[in-house]
């Protein structure tokens, strides 16, 4: 694991269950996204810059995720962000999401540097390369 020292609390609303108040499946993919693009923000690159300043988007190209133990309403979650491994256009991420320390979800996600134009892979900009590895 390169980097695992990003976390997100998220706050469970009612907007985020289902009738019996558990959170939907889909839901967790919501606050992963979320704190993914949090922490690229934390790493001073928000997502404007990503496609202004170096003209590239993040894609994801796949995922696996594993549901152990359903958030209810009103629980106060932890989302982490780690970079498990970083190539030339790609990123590997592992996601947890946590309730009193308690894991509820965990995946790994593949995440794809193209250009905003063509929308074909690209080498992640330098900068955020280099910010990625003073957070390792």
């Amino acid at each position: 694991m390169l980097n695992n020292n990003f976390s997100l609390p998220i706050r469970v609303y009612y907007q985020d269950t289902d009738a019996g108040g558990v959170v939907y499946h889909s839901t967790y993919l919501n606050f992963m996204e979320r704190a993914r693009y949090e922490w690229l923000r934390e790493l001073e690159f928000n997502v404007n810059s990503l496609i202004e300043i170096h003209k590239i988007l993040f894609m994801v190209r796949s995922l696996e995720i594993e549901y152990f133990k359903p958030a209810v309403l009103d629980d106060l979650l932890n989302v982490t962000v780690a970079v498990a491994e970083i190539g030339r256009s790609r990123i590997t991420l592992s996601q947890e999401i946590l309730c009193n320390h308690v894991k509820l979800v965990s995946a790994t996600i593949h995440v794809v540097c193209v250009g905003a134009e063509k929308l074909k892979p690209v080498s992640i900009p330098v900068p955020l390369r280099e910010k990625i590895g003073k957070f390792a």
